[in-house]
């Protein structure tokens, strides 16, 4: 049972607590001050009935006024009380009364009233809440202003109520410029675009301001000129025009939006010619494609627009004549448009680089069929184009105006371009010369072969002389020892001139050390032609003097042909010391065909053995990947001359010289020759020796070959010595390491070369274990392989066979032994001392080498 009771206090008679309550009771009478003791009370009453409780705090407040704690949780209490009622109830004024009484003591803390202007806002009292966000920020020291600011915004942006939310945001931006942007995104919204742009336009220009939302000054500017252009009638504050020109010279990377964006600022107006004339000036100032392209898809846009327009408004009154004929002046005019595009592109690219050749020639293929255009082009482009900053070849654009008045039949007017052309200080002497050329082919074109020439001839000697490649000097000094010059000079008195003028063009480009082997070549044709054989060897022998390898590898061919040709052996000391001579330094990518050509002399007009001794130094002197070549031939060579027994010392060179599988194609081929020669033990010799270079693994053709030789023509004890060598073979390069991992890629048809590939997906393997993995594979296939060897026909000798199967293998496999008979020892002994058993046998038609028969 619950005892109610009443305190015996004169001042306090309505105060009623329960029976549980007295411990605490009693402490705060001991302790009236602490407010940890009256927290406790108020913790263990939080079940008791609301009056109570408020009661209970009330009383607690009285006597601790200041408590933060205790103010906090009274009032969040209060709050909670009144949440589910209506906002008109009389209880919502008591909390407030309550938050008002606490402002009293807790005026300085801000979370009190940020809870209160909640409060207020749920309440729906505007012009309260107002005050109340007022009063915070003028209790409350500036630095915490800030936790004010956000929510008061938020109660700004919540109400139709723009006045009131422009006054509080201007008061917030003098706490906080750097929130502008929000600002002006609610200017947007709230449809007040004029102070936005003023504000945007403030915020553009401060270079110090740092936006929140991570936009560049760019960006903002960009946003500036969107919003002044697409709202003309309502942006009245601001110079636009001004606002955009001023872009253009701050970004100039991005000239083609701020255009587009002037261009609509005037669409909107309606000024729609000055519109125009905006994407004009935009088009013909414009330095990029895509500034040009932006702006000109633009200007197509809106002149279609315009026309669209028109004749919807047209179809809607009716059609009048004036109406018909602004039509057709608007489609006139957008197709001119359209039509012009190419060439303002091209005025764009020119605007780029105006040194470019290229694409002034473009420009005058674009005025096609307009001549003064084209002539007006081409005086720009001469006129502009500077040759040391020029991106092609300048001489062109001035052979090229001569060439379209030449076309037109004005020849004077051709004429005096291309003089003018020779006076211009070309970067490069090439230039010149290609303008000198072209006056001569003019002359030429119309029949005036004495102008021709006698313009080339006093190019070729200018008053002042100077280096080639001089470039302090200007090319009009240098340009007689341009080529290009002699060559058409020399090319023009051949055709046209004597034989003694055309010899001293040669003689003169010789001298000034300008020739090519070709011109030398040409020389010496002509003076052949003219048959002055021994000058023109004397221009090959001048021109040698000139070059040095590999340049002059074609005029010592040349000369070499011609020079046998002419003489053949009458004069064979002389043809050898221009051999020797041309062969003294001769790189060996060059000496093959000079010594084969010396070999040829020797082998037609000289000695035997002199060709052989050329082929000889041939085969030391070429490259190492043209020795076998230079062997073969001169295998055949000496085969064919002395017989197939001279080539013995020949294949032994190769096969020292050569690479292991170029000499072992030599001791196949050796070993094949001996055999045909009845050489047994000479080829058998030649086996054994090729053998330590084979590796059983991957040279099978030649132990296949060797097992050939071997059964037609060994017997037991060969077959065995030639499987012993093949297992110390194979042994040896078991013990390789190096060898053996190459050999085994190259087996398994690896790739990449390395030894990680014997086993994909291996990589962490030692490397020496992947090798021994692939040796024991090996093995274990030649143990599969053996039996079927053994049921095939091919016979080999087993190193377990016993020594009766090996006698009768023996027998098998060689038919054409000659049988000795038993007694035939004894039958040589009874022979008496003068007489000779003598065995007849014929002799293989190779020992003859290439002799007919009688």
């Amino acid at each position: 049972m619950v005892v109610m009771a009443r305190l015996s206090r004169p001042e306090r008679p309505d105060l009623v607590f329960e029976e549980e309550d007295l411990p605490y009771e009693e402490e705060i009478m001991r302790n009236q001050f602490s407010v940890k003791c009256w927290l406790r009370y108020i913790e263990f009453k939080q079940g008791a009935p609301k009056p109570r409780l408020n009661q209970l705090y009330e009383r607690a407040l009285k006597l601790l006024p200041c408590s933060y704690k205790l103010w906090y949780r009274y009032l969040k209490a209060r709050r909670a009380q009144v949440k589910h009622r209506c906002v008109t109830d009389p209880a919502y004024e008591d909390v407030n009364n309550c938050h008002e009484r606490a402002f009293v003591f807790m005026h300085k803390m801000p979370r009190l009233w940020l809870d209160y202007c909640q409060f207020l806002m749920d309440q729906g009292r505007v012009t309260h809440t107002r005050r109340t966000f007022d009063r915070a920020l003028r209790a409350l020291p500036i630095t915490q202003h800030s936790r004010i600011w956000p929510l008061y915004l938020r109660f700004l942006r919540s109400h139709p109520l723009p006045e009131t939310a422009v006054r509080g945001y201007r008061r917030f931006l003098k706490l906080s410029p750097e929130s502008a942007e929000e600002y002006i995104e609610y200017l947007k919204s709230s449809d007040r675009l004029d102070e936005a742009a003023q504000r945007l336009a403030t915020v553009v220009n401060d270079e110090r301001f740092v936006s929140k939302a991570g936009k560049s000054n760019y960006q903002l500017w960009h946003e500036l000129c969107d919003l002044i252009s697409q709202n003309p009638d309502k942006v009245q504050s601001l110079n636009v025009d001004a606002i955009i020109r001023g872009g253009l010279t701050r970004f100039t990377d991005q000239l083609g939006k701020l255009w587009c964006s002037l261009a609509d600022y005037y669409i909107r107006s309606g000024h729609f010619e000055k519109a125009r004339d905006v994407y004009e000036e935009a088009i013909r100032t414009v330095m990029t494609v895509r500034d040009f392209t932006q702006v000109f898809d633009s200007y197509a846009q809106f002149e279609e627009s315009m026309i669209a327009a028109k004749m919807e408004t047209a179809s809607e009154l009716g059609r009048e004549e004036e109406d018909d004929v602004d039509l057709e002046l608007r489609l006139a005019r957008f197709e001119q448009l359209i039509s012009r595009r190419p060439l303002l592109l091209n005025s764009v690219l020119l605007r780029q680089n105006p040194h470019h050749v290229h694409e002034w020639h473009k420009r005058v293929a674009l005025h096609q069929g307009r001549p003064r255009e084209i002539i007006n082009t081409y005086t720009e482009a001469v006129q502009t184009v500077d040759p040391f900053k020029a991106t092609g070849k300048p001489h062109t654009l001035w052979v090229a105006f001569a060439k379209f008045y030449e076309d037109n039949g004005q020849l004077d007017d051709a004429r005096v371009i291309l003089e003018k052309a020779t006076k211009v200080n070309f970067k490069q002497v090439d230039d010149l010369a290609s303008v000198w050329c072209q006056c001569g082919e003019l002359e030429l074109r119309h029949e005036n072969y004495d102008e021709a020439l006698r313009l080339l001839r006093a190019t070729a000697l200018p008053a002042r002389r100077a280096e080639y490649f001089d470039g302090s000097e200007p090319v009009q000094n240098r340009v007689y020892k341009s080529l290009k010059v002699w060559s058409m000079l020399a090319d023009l008195e051949e055709s046209l001139g004597t034989f003694q003028s055309t010899k001293a063009v040669y003689d003169r480009i010789l001298d000034l050390r300008i020739a090519t082997p070709q011109i030398v070549i040409n020389y010496a044709m002509f003076l052949e032609e003219h048959k002055y054989f021994e000058e023109s060897f004397k221009a090959y022998e001048r021109g040698i003097s000139l070059f040095k390898w590999p340049n002059v590898s074609d005029i010592w061919s040349t000369y070499l042909t011609k020079f046998i040709a002419r003489y053949g052996g009458r004069k064979l000391e002389r043809a050898r010391d221009l051999f020797e001579q041309a062969l003294d330094g001769c790189p060996p990518k060059y000496a093959k065909t000079l010594y084969l050509l010396y070999a040829q002399l020797e082998e037609e007009w000289g000695l035997a053995r002199h060709a052989m001794a050329v082929y000889e130094r041939a085969t030391r002197a070429v490259e190492p990947a043209q020795q076998y070549d230079m062997f073969n031939i001169y295998i055949k060579r000496a085969a064919e001359i002395y017989g197939v027994t001279h080539t013995r010392g020949i294949y032994q060179k190769a096969i020292e010289v050569l690479s292991d599988e170029h000499a072992r194609e030599m001791c196949l081929r050796f070993a094949d020759m001996e055999c045909k020669l009845g050489e047994i033990d000479r080829a058998r010799a030649i086996y054994s020796f090729c053998s330590q270079i084979c590796d059983p693994r991957t040279t099978g053709a030649f132990w296949q070959t060797w097992k050939d030789f071997e059964v037609r023509h060994g017997n037991e004890d060969t077959i065995k010595e030639m499987l012993r060598i093949r297992r110390s073979v194979q042994a040896t390069y078991n013990t390789q390491v190096n060898f053996m991992a190459s050999q085994m890629l190259k087996v398994s048809g690896s790739a990449t070369g390395t030894v990680s590939d014997l086993a994909p997906g291996q990589s962490g393997m030692d490397d020496m274990k992947l090798l021994e993995q692939r040796a024991e594979q090996l093995a274990a296939e030649a143990e599969r392989d053996q039996p079927l060897r053994a049921q095939s026909k091919i016979l080999f000798v087993r190193s377990d066979a016993s020594r009766e199967e090996l006698a009768e293998l023996a027998q098998q496999v060689n038919p054409e032994e000659i049988q000795l008979g038993e007694d035939e020892d004894e039958d040589e002994m009874d022979l008496e001392p003068n007489e000779v058993r003598l065995e007849q046998q014929s002799v293989p038609a190779a020992v003859f080498g290439s002799l007919k028969e009688d």
